[in-house]
């Protein structure tokens, strides 16, 4: 499915999709809360190459109805084969210039940061479309993770590029990082894991205020560099 021309969305619920090994049943569970988020990122950690294709497959028209862009986590690979949106990148998941030249200049590159001023810096440079930081908050999806401090978020302003923020993330503590500067907010268990989930994602969306959507930074071009 041809990816649309798009623009990058105004700020809110990233949402992640949980650890699903039945495509029917994680394409449900998306379905109910994707009308309240402004990303969806499809991440499995579990799942075999096959079963990735098959589920990101899944989700990309469900995220055409909604207007949601779709991005994948770790592979860009697979985001450029499907036609997804994106790729979300960690520090281990292949290079960012790589992966902007395979995407091209539209597509929505997003980088995880950590708690590195410095990686942000280097992603910023290499064509990254947002930072993502964190964990800001212990994490039951990565109860291990290097822990971010909400300065974090006010320092990277100086990027000029969307922030997200991630690990832990409530809806208590999702107005402590939007006032910090957080644009996005990533949520799996928070959302998943509720009793009501399209309340859970009804209530991080309302955390931010409605929002024009941001420019792409095409070709990793711009003043994002400090």
């Amino acid at each position: 499915m041809p990816r649309p021309e798009t623009a990058f969305p105004g700020k809110g619920l990233y949402l992640l999709t949980p650890d699903d090994v039945d495509t029917a049943s994680l394409v449900e569970r998306v379905s109910v809360a994707l009308p309240h988020a402004a990303l969806l990122q499809y991440r499995n950690k579990t799942a075999d190459a096959a079963l990735r294709h098959e589920q990101a497959v899944a989700l990309l028209p469900l995220c055409r109805k909604h207007g949601v862009p779709l991005l994948v986590n770790d592979d860009w690979r697979l985001a450029a084969d499907i036609g997804a949106d994106g790729a979300h990148l960690g520090e281990h998941d292949g290079m960012l210039q790589a992966a902007r030249t395979a995407l091209g200049p539209d597509a929505i590159l997003g980088a995880s940061c950590y708690d590195s001023l410095d990686r942000a810096a280097d992603a910023a440079r290499a064509g990254a479309s947002y930072l993502a930081f964190g964990a800001f908050f212990p994490s039951s999806t990565k109860p291990n993770a290097r822990q971010a401090s909400m300065t974090l978020l006010r320092d990277a302003a100086r990027f000029c590029l969307p922030l997200v923020a991630i690990g832990g993330i409530t809806r208590d503590n999702t107005p402590r990082l939007v006032e910090a500067g957080a644009d996005y907010v990533a949520v799996i268990s928070g959302v998943f894991d509720a009793p009501d989930p399209i309340d859970a994602a009804r209530g991080y969306a309302a955390c931010f205020p409605r929002t024009r959507p941001h420019p792409t930074n095409e070709a990793g071009t711009g003043d994002n560099t400090p």
